[in-house]
């Protein structure tokens, strides 16, 4: 098992990473503040390891109340989170009932937005089941719901008190959807990881093949890049860099996400396509040459990740846009690359270059 640590003073937490962790139910009871559970998750991954949980929890001697919610990004909605409340309050869940989020990156949003505001905060577990998840969303602290007008626009900022990713789950993981998670795992490189990038270009093969100890190994670089910016902005308040980095590709590809209808690309897939955007707008402000752009294409090429957006139409992808997280002021701030392995936010890229790189990366 590997192990590292979030550092956010007492506010700290584990991430635990490994085979044959869901059934241990020894490494979860010390981080439950009574013997309870609520066990979010979802209709496709509950069938699967909800038994093998729920096995290892009662060995300690902790009980659980279910909730299992529809399956897909289409359903991280008021209407699901609604669902979770509903369950907390008919099994009279208290503030010493832990909510643990089995599942994707859905699930862990979804558990731990209802964790921040169930009577005004109770504790949280991830048990990510997902490349994606375990790499990204179960780390952090962001939780929340899409909206109609934009991805993630409602939630919280509500810290796990521990992260349990089991990398047995990613052998029952599609194909598709390990390479939705690699997205995420090769936007560390880019942004701040040069060495990272360059290990993932020589065994990118033996990923997708699922390699125990390759994607043991990305998962914790992944986690501890990530664990690294956290600690230092956690809340995303710096005004240059910091936890925005995070974001590359992202603006673009929520705005992929929205237009297209949530579930239709999975947010990795969005991403990928978003990034090569934001790689093709830094060529353009003159930061990257052609040479660096066709390595980040290839690279998500052998991922197996789309490396063009749905033609949504210039118009609607920047008003889509409009709409992101990182607008300030009414200025829309992006992440863009100075250098493979060095991103900066930019708040003043012109609108005439963003078009042209959308419309560059957008399927015909």
């Amino acid at each position: 098992m590997r192990s590292l640590n979030l550092s956010l003073g007492d506010r700290s937490y584990p991430i635990l990473i490994g085979g044959g962790l869901l059934g241990r139910g020894d490494l979860i009871f010390p981080y439950l503040r009574s013997p309870r559970i609520a066990l979010v998750s979802n209709t496709v991954v509950a069938p699967l390891y909800l038994d093998l949980l729920a096995g290892g929890l009662e060995k300690v001697g902790v009980g659980m109340t279910p909730v299992i919610l529809p399956d897909g990004e289409a359903h991280k909605t008021w209407e699901s989170l609604n669902l979770i409340y509903d369950a907390l309050l008919a099994a009279r869940c208290d503030r010493s009932t832990t909510v643990v989020a089995l599942g994707g990156g859905v699930i862990g949003d979804l558990a731990g937005f209802a964790a921040a505001t169930y009577q005004r905060g109770v504790p949280f577990i991830q048990i990510p089941t997902t490349l994606l998840s375990q790499v990204d969303s179960s780390v952090g602290g962001k939780t929340g719901i899409n909206h109609p007008r934009g991805k993630n626009m409602i939630g919280a900022f509500w810290q796990p008190k521990l992260v349990l990713a089991d990398t047995d789950t990613l052998k029952t993981l599609p194909d598709r959807e390990l390479s939705a998670g690699l997205a995420e795992v090769i936007k560390y490189g880019l942004i701040g990881d040069l060495p990272f990038l360059a290990w993932l270009e020589s065994n990118m093969a033996g990923l997708l093949a699922r390699d125990g100890e390759l994607l043991a190994h990305a998962i914790e670089h992944s986690c501890a890049n990530k664990a690294e910016v956290v600690a230092a902005d956690e809340f995303e308040t710096a005004k240059e860099g910091g936890r925005a980095l995070l974001n590359l590709g992202h603006t673009f590809g929520h705005a992929i996400e929205a237009g297209a209808g949530y579930g239709t690309w999975l947010h990795g897939e969005a991403v990928a396509a978003g990034t090569m955007m934001a790689v093709e707008l830094s060529r353009r402000m003159g930061w990257l040459q052609s040479t660096d752009a066709d390595r980040v294409r290839r690279l998500m090429e052998a991922a197996g990740l789309p490396v063009r957006g749905p033609d949504l139409g210039v118009a609607r992808y920047l008003e889509l846009m409009s709409h992101d997280k990182k607008v300030i002021a009414g200025n829309l701030r992006l992440v863009l690359l100075k250098a493979l392995g060095e991103a900066v936010t930019c708040n003043d890229a012109p609108q005439e270059k963003i078009a042209a790189a959308i419309e560059h990366c957008c399927r015909a």
